[in-house]
């Protein structure tokens, strides 16, 4: 008998072709490679492939198993054929549950002036449909280069929100903010609707209150928290970890991959896609609107604006419904955009 069709399949196949085609433009006669580790969503991959396909690519998708961890904690597990493939390909989608970002082959690919990398990480078929199959393009790309405008300009930042999050800092105008979109040129890009940049270390003064979910990887990948996990910051290190056992779960985790750049600040991100929802998986949950994420450890260069800052791994925090003022102008409070060059672009996103 003959397999029936699963939920979705043709709003699936629309995603996936959407991505291929109009995210990471491959085209024919390119090496499309997709990487997906055992406990992520098959159907996802294998529409991928179909596209890559239709488009005139050469396609391979590399299932593996689980790593227990993120970026070179993940390493280890890694075996050697994905490792030698990451690199020497022209296009990658990574689906990755446990990623291979920030680690060994990701880092070789994004810096090979060659592989154009899309970092999609454990997204499952409805988690396409939503966050890229449903999004309309023209109108996000519109928001966020305002945003990155915006964000570019500012000197001096605030971000707070109801859970407990104060903190504040400095900008580096000469290091990049990138605009999640398109994956169309050679190095590391993201899931849309994200910003994100690496402010000036030394000024990141203050409390964050992750009241959304940790990403970390191995032990540390948590998800939605059950309460919040409070770091104290100075001079963009963490000093401080506190709350409850999930708090915990993150201190130890810190202590056992024994390494001091873990602690310190590699970015700060707007969450900005009209359709992520919290609770799915870190790659949705980073970009529920009106959040901020900031990560710890591993800086990749698309933040640094040079050579990578390595880590031992690399682990994620968000913060809901936040409120960010650039040079004291309002840019959203709590979690709604209220910057009167960005409400009504915001708007034709849906929001």
């Amino acid at each position: 008998m003959d397999e029936m069709p699963s939920r979705a399949d043709l709003e699936l196949f629309r995603a996936a072709y959407k991505t291929v085609k109009d995210i990471v433009c491959v085209r024919p006669g390119e090496s499309l490679l997709i990487t997906i580790d055992s406990i992520s969503d098959f159907r996802v991959a294998e529409e991928m492939a179909k596209a890559g396909e239709a488009l005139g690519a050469k396609v391979m998708v590399a299932w593996h198993s689980t790593p227990r961890g993120y970026g070179k904690a993940a390493d280890p597990y890694l075996p050697d054929p994905l490792i030698v493939a990451c690199p020497n390909t022209d296009a990658w989608i990574e689906l990755n549950n446990q990623w291979l970002l920030y680690g060994t082959p990701w880092e070789r690919a994004v810096t090979n002036g060659r592989t154009r990398n899309l970092m999609l990480g454990g997204l499952s078929a409805e988690q396409l449909i939503r966050c890229i199959g449903e999004v309309e393009i023209k109108a996000q790309v519109a928001f966020q280069e305002k945003v990155v405008e915006i964000t570019k300009s500012a000197r001096r930042m605030t971000i707070t929100n109801s859970a407990g999050t104060n903190v504040e800092f400095e900008n580096d105008r000469n290091r990049p903010v990138t605009n999640e979109l398109l994956a169309d040129t050679p190095g590391g890009h993201f899931l849309l609707g994200q910003i994100g940049w690496a402010p000036r270390e030394e000024t990141i003064n203050g409390t964050l209150v992750f009241d959304g979910a940790i990403s970390g990887g191995g032990e540390a990948d948590i998800g939605v928290v059950s309460e919040p996990v409070v770091y104290e910051v100075e001079k963009g290190r963490i000093r401080d970890i506190r709350g409850g056992k999930e708090a915990q779960i993150v201190k130890r985790w810190f202590e056992k991959l024994s390494d001091p750049g873990m602690y310190l600040a590699a970015h700060v991100c707007y969450g900005f896609n009209p359709n992520a929802r919290l609770g799915f998986t870190t790659t949705e949950d980073e970009r529920v609107w009106g959040c901020t994420e900031w990560g710890f450890g591993y800086q990749g260069p698309m933040y640094s604006g040079g050579a990578p800052r390595t880590a031992a791994s690399h682990i994620d925090g968000i913060c809901l419904d936040s409120s960010v003022t650039c040079d004291g102008v309002p840019v959203t409070r709590d979690g709604q955009v209220v910057h009167h060059e960005l409400v009504e672009l915001a708007k034709a996103c849906g929001r």
